[in-house]
This record gives structure tokens, sequence and C-alpha cells, in this order.
């Protein structure tokens, strides 16, 4: 089970990799285009600005090369940022997204109860079954960091659903592109089954 982690400068990656690893997997910084396509699979990290990570993957001739890698079928995974760089656009800035599901990010209205960015536990709930969330428990619990929550265009593109003054998609998939908001990196049992599945697609 190969893993190729994109290393462009945003994210914590150490902890990826150590939980990759905890998985049963062998997970490869990746760099460069030629390293991403020769790759098994794929996992988009990401921490930060929007713009900011298409700027970073743009600069190291990654957009094109993750646009690639997708249309080839082969599991593509997006981490925080990484799942909200996988869509169209954000409104957090002008930059174009990899476009690989229709859909943009937006920010989450601050009102009573409602602070932002979200950040913490919460509760995933899966809205259909799927290889990725296969062996979940109800109510599992993960960790998030974000400001902006992706608006998929396609209501099966939804592949599960959190709520935080009102419910958002907080795992999307378009065929074998994927993407969680939060990260199982440091979401221990539970992101380590998302790891696991992942690994073994």
């Amino acid at each position: 089970m190969n893993i190729s982690l994109v290393s462009y400068g945003l994210g914590n990656l150490g902890s990826v990799v150590n939980m990759g690893k905890r998985a049963g997997a062998k997970v490869t910084l990746v760099s460069t285009p030629d390293e991403v396509l020769a790759s098994e699979r794929v996992i988009l990290p990401g921490v930060g600005a929007f713009d900011e990570g298409m700027d970073r993957l743009q600069s190291r001739g990654l957009v094109e090369a993750l646009r690639e890698f997708a249309a080839s079928g082969r599991p593509l995974l997006g981490i925080c940022l990484g799942m909200q760089l996988l869509l169209d656009g954000s409104e957090e800035g002008t930059s174009p997204g990899l476009g690989l599901v229709p859909g943009n990010s937006v920010r989450f209205s601050e009102s009573a109860g409602v602070r932002v960015p979200h950040m913490g536990w919460n509760t995933v709930e899966p809205t259909r079954a799927d290889p990725l969330v296969e062996g979940l428990p109800d109510d599992s619990r993960f960790y998030f960091v974000h400001s902006y929550r992706v608006v998929p265009n396609r209501e099966e593109d939804q592949l599960a659903t959190t709520n935080y003054g009102g419910p958002f998609a907080s795992m999307i998939r378009a065929d074998n592109v994927v993407g969680a908001q939060f990260h199982p990196e440091k979401s221990h049992a539970f992101g380590m089954t998302i790891l696991k599945n992942f690994a073994a697609a």
C-alpha cells in the first residue's frame, strides 16, 4: 500500500506521514509533476489560504499533474485546504481551483453559538455507503480547523456531513477524487480508519 503525499510548502506533513505508516502504508513525499504522475494514490494536504495553496501548486507545475493524475482514475484525497483546492474556487480568494469536483467553498456565517473558525472535535455522518467510510462507528468524531465550508454543486458528490450552524459537506467524492475537511491525522482511531481505507483503495 503506497501513498504519495504532496509536499508544496503547506500542511503538517509529519503527522500525516506518521499516521499513514501506522495505518500500514508506505508514505512518500512527492514534490514534482513526474513524481505525482508516477504515484499509485495521492494525498493533497493543506493548511492556510486558498490562493496561496493554488499559487504554490502552480509554481511547482503540480496543477496540471494533479489534474492528469485524477483523470487517470487513481485515488486522490484532499485534506482540509487540500479538499477545498479540489473545487472550482473559493470565496476566500480569486484563483481558480483544480476543478476536479464542481463547487466552491464559502465562509461560515458567524451567529449566536457559531464562531469562526470552526475548530475542535465534531461528528461526521456519512450520507451513503462508501469504501472510504467503511468501518466507522456511529457518532465518529474528527478534528476540524477551518473558516470556509465546501458547497458541492452536485448533491451526489456529498459523502458526509457535519453540523455547525447547520449541516455542511465534511466529505466529498466525485468518482476517484475524495476530500475530507477534517484532519484524519489528528483524529485518532477514526482518522486511522479513513487512512486505512484510502490506502486500500
